[in-house]
């Protein structure tokens, strides 16, 4: 028997862009990455990242010129994509545009930017996307600790967002 909040989630999920490229399967080792880079974490707290990430990354598709940033919790879900590099360029690819390149950028103590953060959430609301708040706490805050510690800003401190045009060569895997 499932919960409210975990059909809630159900229905968060089901309702970003990126989630109908994925298997159920495939979300799921997904948020284990998450939950196994933050030992203790709860997997419905892991879901929720996997899912937030999964929105700002098609917000991302749909506007490559934006200037937003994830939040560190959304840049966790973000990370565990990304080391699933098979399915992340397959991702990518279906979000349309190209593949997706993450600039690592080192821990500020002000790093932190409100403003920022209410462009990312704008820009995902526009597409639909009604943000995790929680998960786009400040600093000061209360949110969500995870292991990336890091406020990304957009420009020229972590680099910009770039987007590889379709059709990009990338090596091919014969895990499927």
């Amino acid at each position: 028997m499932t919960t409210a909040p975990e059909q809630q989630l159900d229905r968060r999920i089901r309702s970003v862009r990126g989630m109908d490229l994925l298997t159920a399967g495939e979300f799921q080792r997904i948020a284990d990455t998450v939950t196994g880079a933050n030992p203790g974490m709860e997997p419905e707290l892991a879901r929720r990242i996997v899912a937030e990430a999964l929105a700002y990354l098609s917000t991302v598709a749909q506007d490559r010129e934006a200037q937003i940033a994830p939040s560190p919790v959304v840049d966790e879900g973000w990370h565990a994509l990304v080391l699933h590099t098979e399915l992340y360029a397959r991702l990518c690819d279906g979000l349309g545009g190209g593949f997706i390149h993450h600039y690592p950028q080192r821990p500020e103590e002000n790093g932190y930017a409100l403003g920022t953060v209410e462009r990312t959430i704008t820009a995902m609301a526009v597409l639909g996307f009604a943000a995790d708040r929680e998960l786009w706490a400040g600093p000061d805050d209360g949110g969500v600790a995870v292991t990336a510690n890091v406020w990304h800003t957009p420009g020229p401190n972590c680099g910009p967002i770039i987007i590889n045009p379709p059709g990009v060569p990338r090596p091919k895997s014969s895990e499927k």
